[in-house]
């Protein structure tokens, strides 16, 4: 358990020193700073104005000195602190775990507030600007993404095309129905569609009879899509008593993705901002996941899991650390150096690996190869989780 070292004059004078602990009533002796059962510091004296801002200001540079020599350890000599650290060198340092999390904080924080993401929300479509799930293609006739519209309005449920008169084009060139462009016959084609589905909704939703439970997902979502922004619908249980749908949770799951595509359709920028600050958590995620990848390739190693896990924290904490120098850079002077301080990363990053597990060039070459492929395979997963998680509760 931590202690902040505390002054002998003041409060802490051996006169004030007491035999039992105030807090948990242990037995304690006059030469007895601490406590050893919970480490809270032995004084009788009662607290003053005076003393209350002497410790307050005494354990501000207490912390600062520690985190200026952990900042200092960790930039000036890769991989020590994390020896020191397990080594029982404790009070030295910043705790491992607070130090990353409050890097990653701070570097969202400043991210966020100087970036002005809802400046993006300006370019967010009203409903009437959107084709909801239908791509607005360029008319290129050897587009192959021509052939992919093509199949999603075939595939729309059956008897919507012909019960509408909408014929596909014959071929993939610019003419479409009634001498339109091939843009404007998918918009018509998503308009006409929009009627259908508001002109009887029950029958349309039970048309959607889709064998692939993600595909059928979708195609439920695009119905919901209309059903939000065309007939005022703002939950699933306005348009379950509105239009007699049933009650069902893949349903109610596909017009809560629906609803989430909406928001990020009208505020893309608020969406951004939201998936910025659950990052952090993200890594929190899979930074245990990726220690056991560690973990296994330095099986050999004494070190525990903890041990290993410590030592991506502090990976991670100086991680941020550059990225907040090279954020500041850049807003300083006008610059992009975000490449140039991942390459000093990498380069610490393999630094830190040889003197921690004290291994030679070329096994430490082959491990960090694989280990950063992991990292990036891992981080991609968790991203990609946070990104649709985000989505469906925004």
């Amino acid at each position: 358990m931590e202690q902040t070292p505390v002054k002998h004059g003041g409060r802490y004078q051996v006169k004030y020193r007491g035999n039992e602990c105030l807090n948990c009533g242990h037995p304690l002796e006059l030469s007895d700073r601490y406590c050893p059962n919970c480490s809270q510091a032995n004084s009788t004296k009662h607290l003053t104005i005076r003393d209350y801002f002497e410790e307050y200001f005494s354990d501000l540079v207490n912390l600062d000195t520690r985190l200026m020599r952990t900042l200092r350890v960790m930039l000036w000599q890769p991989g020590k602190i994390t020896l020191d650290f397990i080594a029982g060198k404790r009070l030295s340092y910043a705790n491992p775990f607070r130090l990353l999390l409050s890097l990653a904080i701070v570097y969202f924080l400043m991210l966020n507030f100087t970036k002005d993401f809802d400046r993006l929300d300006r370019y967010g479509s009203s409903p009437s600007e959107r084709i909801n799930l239908i791509p607005d293609l360029n008319l290129d006739p050897d587009d192959p993404q021509q052939q992919e519209a093509i199949a999603q309005l075939d595939s729309l449920p059956k008897g919507v095309l012909d019960s509408l008169g909408v014929k596909l084009p014959d071929s993939l060139g610019l003419k479409g129905q009634e001498g339109l462009g091939f843009k404007e016959t998918i918009k018509e084609t998503k308009r006409q569609k929009d009627s259908t589905i508001l002109s009887n909704p029950l029958a349309y939703l039970e048309n959607i009879k889709e064998t692939g439970r993600l595909n059928r997902m979708l195609k439920k979502a695009d119905f919901f899509l209309t059903l939000i922004d065309k007939d005022s619908v703002y939950t699933y249980e306005d348009a379950v008593e509105k239009h007699g749908l049933p009650y069902r949770q893949e349903d109610r799951f596909s017009f809560g993705f629906a609803d989430s595509i909406d928001h990020l359709n009208r505020q893309p920028g608020s969406f951004v901002s939201q998936l910025i600050s659950t990052i952090p958590f993200a890594i929190f995620l899979f930074l245990p996941l990726f220690t056991i990848f560690l973990r296994l390739v330095y099986i050999r190693k004494t070190y525990t899991y903890t041990d290993n896990l410590i030592f991506s924290f502090h990976s991670q904490s100086l991680f941020f650390i550059l990225l907040i120098i090279s954020f500041l850079v850049d807003a300083a002077f006008g610059v992009t150096s975000i490449g140039w301080f991942l390459l000093v990363f990498l380069v610490y990053l393999y630094l830190s690996m040889r003197r921690f597990y004290g291994q030679g060039w070329l096994k430490t070459t082959i491990k960090y190869l694989f280990l950063n492929t992991i990292f990036v395979i891992l981080a991609s997963v968790a991203a990609a989780i946070f990104l649709i998680g985000n989505a469906l509760t925004y």
